[in-house]
């Protein structure tokens, strides 16, 4: 069955940093668009970070210069990391990946900042 799992969320105080592993059941990142988006109560989904099919990320202004997105096509694997964290982003966090003709989400984890 082909999905994606993330993992590494958790809670955190304002300043810290977290990295969360979206792990691909089977090679779902090599030469593919993905990214991660996120989203908190009451508010609509929104993409933080994009990695295009060549690899160039690219950022939701909030998370410029904080966030970083990057894959490893051997590990089929992508991370985020997540520094200065701030309790706006506070929120759950989702990767996916436009595999074949569709996109696949994965479930989710949570990220909590707070002091």
């Amino acid at each position: 069955q082909v999905q994606l799992v993330e993992s590494g969320g958790g809670l955190v105080q304002p300043g810290g940093s977290l990295k969360l592993t979206c792990r691909g059941s089977e090679n779902m990142f090599d030469n593919i668009v993905a990214g991660w988006y996120r989203q908190a109560p009451g508010k609509l989904r929104e993409p933080v970070a994009t990695i295009t099919a060549a690899g160039t990320p690219n950022y939701l202004d909030l998370v410029k210069g904080r966030f970083t997105i990057s894959r490893d096509i051997r590990k089929n694997q992508m991370y985020l990391q997540m520094n200065n964290l701030e309790p706006a982003d506070t929120a759950t966090y989702l990767c996916y990946s436009r595999f074949g003709t569709g996109t696949v989400w994965g479930q989710g984890t949570q990220v909590t900042v707070s002091s």
